[in-house]
């Protein structure tokens, strides 16, 4: 318990003092986190969308391996973001690899069938009967996709919680592809796993309350989002 509370006075420290190191590498996790989120969103959420309201053949194994993505691995995502941007891989000549873009790529890949996932089940809840109502109406494929996530809302900001709480949350293929540099790819969950490997266990449980007081800030403006008029 010392360690906990000497790491939870750290923390407020670094916070209430400015310190420089600390706050650039909480911003670059909001970035690089709060990116890769959004890339899982515009690509998610469609995809659920698509899943929910077609059928066609071999749809049940996509979803299959949607579901499945959804507990993938962190750092298998990492081996393979590293075979594709490596010098030698097929994406190499593009030089992102130990950069924030690599690690926006790879946090994106590990939010997207979390995103697809709750999206999917967010669309599947809504009453069967409601897309031939909104298409009788002569909506467009685009107006149906925005009035229907408007009943979905609800789904869809958790699907946007759960993204985001997979994608900051990682470190396995962060420290993969981004090499936890300092002042250029190190996030808070990358640091505190250096701080604990080097024995300062206080500096690795301050980080992680910063992370988690991050986390938890976002949270809860997407709840208050989630929630505004639907308290009883």
């Amino acid at each position: 318990m010392e360690v906990f509370w000497n790491g939870l006075i750290m923390a407020i420290k670094l916070l209430f003092s400015g310190d420089r190191e600390i706050l650039e590498i909480a911003l670059l996790t909001l970035r690089v986190s709060g990116t890769a989120t959004l890339i899982a969103v515009l690509i998610g959420v469609p995809v659920g969308f698509f899943l929910a309201l077609t059928s066609f053949p071999g749809r049940n194994l996509v979803v299959s391996a949607i579901n499945f993505g959804m507990g993938l691995p962190p750092v298998v995502v990492g081996l393979v973001v590293w075979v594709l941007l490596s010098r030698y891989g097929p994406l190499g000549i593009l030089g992102l690899l130990y950069t924030p873009t690599a690690m926006i790529i790879a946090q994106g890949i590990i939010a997207f069938p979390i995103v697809a996932g709750f999206t999917l089940a967010a669309f599947q809840q809504l009453h069967p009967k409601l897309k031939l109502q909104i298409l009788s109406l002569g909506a467009s494929r685009v107006q149906l996709l925005w009035l229907m996530a408007r009943e979905a809302r609800l789904g869809l900001l958790a699907a946007v919680m759960a993204g985001f709480g997979g994608a900051v949350s990682e470190v396995g293929a962060s420290m993969m592809v981004g090499g936890n540099l300092v002042g250029s790819t190190r996030v808070l969950t990358t640091a505190t796993v250096l701080a604990v490997n080097k024995g300062d266990q206080e500096l690795g449980m301050a980080l992680s309350l910063i992370l988690l007081f991050l986390a938890f800030s976002v949270t809860v403006v997407l709840t208050t989002a989630q929630q505004r008029g639907r308290c009883p």
